[in-house]
């Protein structure tokens, strides 16, 4: 069977402009980054075109280590809209460096449902990722520069700052570090540390902004700490705001690259689910919905994360609302739902399938919140059975879901017509808003017991000693009326990873509450959360190299 890697060189790429032109788009309008790859300009976003055109979400139940392939069925729905007529644009995220050198070795989709050229998109791109880096900690630097100098100086306790430096690679030594070492002119010594760029604040601006002005208001509305007097210090206190923007002027417009079969994708932006917002930028679905009739985007881990955050935050800040949503579930995590394990996935099980089942009907359920209909796509893998597939069919159809079977990997837009047509039937059929979760004006307990409790299924929340100073700080702040994107395990409906299933009678425990007031959320840090990542026993970049003739291997 070849590799995705050896899939994607089969394919002989189109000219962006070629691709450019199916939406719409004139050759002079396009910013390229060679022949296969070009930056849209935000001049040409129609928000009154894209309010009328069809928006189609895609999760999952919650995943396996390896992931059930949202990104991989988004591209391969797209394909199968357009084969069947419906002009669609898929828009997704960029893959990180972090999971593509850890466990993933990949993020632009599989087989025949691929984005192209898959090894530019998933080795720095256009360079988006390091441009977020750059800006992140251009202001630690100003950070600490302020620290150091006694003239300029706004009194900041270094004891209260909260930004960290971030990196796009996963590196565990770096969560917890000392700097400032190295006598006075080495700065003032204190704790700190990396997070992921996927985690950073800037990342997740980039992806809730509507322009370069607001991009910039929100970076100046970044919380730092506080003063020695207990005065709240922003980023725009430090004058930093306008610099960190210069150097985000071209990460802010979308990327156009094209699927496998040579149809539009737009990429742009790369928050994860488990500790951000978990989808692409507003920007880039608003850019997707100016040019198509119906643009294909996902949400990143279960439905449990990505979607709930990209439903009650994302749609909520750009006024967006799903027409419909794909709910992706593979066998093999319903297998593993069903207490089978993950050496025994590709066995056939059925029984352990039907075991399973709780954990896609307690993601169908949450999806019911949100009044949006709802379709579960099985995405297909060689060593399903029917018999196995016949089991999820059975339990969808006595739920009343429609469910189609999606052969993505291995047939790309050809075998996801039935699933395409389906969707797209629910999409035209569907014109009301959907219903948010809580209200953003709710008490910051009430939002985060309101997601534990209705959606999670937990009995209650456990507020840790941090975590209740926190909401007195968030409190005097002013900052207590923002939305709640949680920081949680994708492994389980729960925050302890090993609960699997659809667990009941945990206690969410919430250890501490950080402010992103430049994104406009907060984040409750639930279980053992982290936001700096570490590779796994055998990474992923063993396997990758690069031969005399510049032709990369080892990415799947």
């Amino acid at each position: 069977m070849a590799s995705d890697i050896e899939i994607a060189r089969t394919v002989k790429l189109k000219d962006i402009g070629e691709i450019a032109a199916r939406l719409g788009i004139n050759e002079d309008q396009l910013e390229r980054y060679g022949r296969y790859k070009a930056k849209l300009p935000l001049h040409l976003i129609n928000r009154e075109k894209a309010a009328q055109n069809k928006l189609i979400l895609v999760s999952a139940i919650s995943p396996t280590p390896a992931g059930e392939g949202k990104t991989t069925v988004s591209i391969g729905l797209a394909q199968g809209l357009n084969t069947i007529g419906k002009q669609t644009t898929v828009v997704l995220r960029e893959p990180s460096l972090g999971p593509v050198f850890g466990i993933k070795g990949g993020a632009t989709g599989g087989g025949y449902s691929q984005v192209l050229p898959m090894e530019d998109i998933n080795l720095h791109f256009t360079g988006d990722f390091a441009a977020i880096e750059k800006a992140h900690n251009l202001l630690s630097a100003i950070i600490d520069n302020n620290l150091q100098n006694k003239k300029n100086t706004l009194g900041i306790d270094p004891r209260t700052v909260a930004w960290k430096r971030v990196m796009d690679m996963n590196d565990r030594s770096l969560r917890k570090i000392v700097i400032g070492l190295g006598g006075i002119t080495g700065g003032v010594p204190r704790e700190t540390g990396f997070d992921i760029t996927a985690a950073s604040e800037i990342m997740a601006i980039l992806c809730l902004s509507d322009d370069l002005s607001d991009l910039k208001r929100r970076f100046g509305n970044i919380f730092v700490g506080f003063t020695y007097d207990k005065r709240p210090v922003f980023a725009r206190d430090l004058k930093a705001a306008g610099a960190m923007a210069a150097l985000m002027k071209d990460a802010i417009k979308p990327n156009l690259v094209q699927t496998i079969e040579g149809y539009p994708a737009i990429i742009h932006g790369g928050p994860f689910a488990n500790i951000a917002q978990g989808t692409n930028s507003i920007i880039a679905t608003r850019m997707g919905l100016s040019f198509s009739d119906y643009v294909v985007t996902e949400a990143g881990f279960g439905f449990d994360l990505g979607a709930e955050k990209f439903l009650d935050i994302k749609c909520r800040t750009a006024g967006l609302s799903p027409n419909a949503i794909v709910l992706v579930a593979t066998i093999r995590a319903l297998k593993y739902h069903g207490g089978a394990g993950l050496k025994n996935l590709t066995d056939p099980n059925p029984e352990a399938v039907e075991r399973g089942l709780p954990n896609l009907e307690k993601h169908l359920e949450n999806a019911r919140l949100f009044n949006v209909p709802c379709v579960v796509a099985i995405n297909k893998f060689t060593t399903d059975s029917d018999e196995e597939i016949r089991v999820v069919q059975a339990r969808c159809e006595a739920l009343g879901i429609p469910v189609n079977v999606a052969d993505v990997w291995g047939k790309g837009g050809p075998g996801t017509t039935d699933l395409a047509t389906t969707v797209a039937g629910l999409a035209d059929g569907n014109t009301t808003p959907f219903t948010p979760l809580y209200d953003w004006n709710w008490s910051v307990e009430d939002k985060i017991k309101t997601i534990a409790t209705k959606y999670y299924g937990a009995d209650g929340v456990d507020f840790q000693a941090k975590a209740k100073t926190d909401l007195k700080r968030i409190t005097t702040l002013g900052l207590d009326k923002l939305p709640i994107c949680m920081a949680k395990t994708q492994k389980s409906l729960s925050d302890n990873p090993d609960l699997i299933g659809r667990p009941t009678g945990f206690t969410l425990t919430v250890r501490e509450i950080e402010v992103a007031a430049g994104a406009g959320f907060l984040v409750p840090i639930t279980g053992e959360m982290m936001r700096m990542p570490g590779l796994p026993e055998t990474p992923a970049a063993e396997a990758i190299d690069i031969d005399d003739d510049g032709q990369i291997s080892g990415l799947f």
